[in-house]
């Protein structure tokens, strides 16, 4: 079977969906984080696939690979911020964490 772009583009959409749908559902920090994981990633898919649709491979893998270290770094500092919340709460829950105004 020949997989065409827009293959990958819909697949790229369904797993956006997916973190969308795991972002307004899920009340656990981690659980969030992981959608947004999820997010990130169908969009780099998505410049890999734009890139393969054009003809420009370079650029859309090195777009690709931008997007990932930058979801790298961000799953660092969310990660160091869970365990800053989980050492003065004892909970990761976002509706515990919006409490701490003030």
């Amino acid at each position: 079977m020949i997989l065409y772009t827009y293959h990958i583009f819909r697949v790229s959409a369904v797993l956006f969906g997916l973190g969308v749908f795991g972002m307004r559902v899920r009340r656990n920090a981690i659980s969030m984080l992981l959608s947004l994981e999820l997010m990130i990633n169908a969009a780099a898919l998505n410049l890999v696939a734009a890139a393969a649709f054009t003809g420009t491979y370079i650029s859309g893998f090195s777009m690709a690979v931008f997007v990932i270290v930058i979801a790298a770094a961000e799953a660092a500092v969310a990660l160091a911020i869970f365990i800053a919340l989980f050492k003065s709460r004892r909970s990761i829950d976002v509706d515990e964490a919006a409490e701490m105004k003030g």
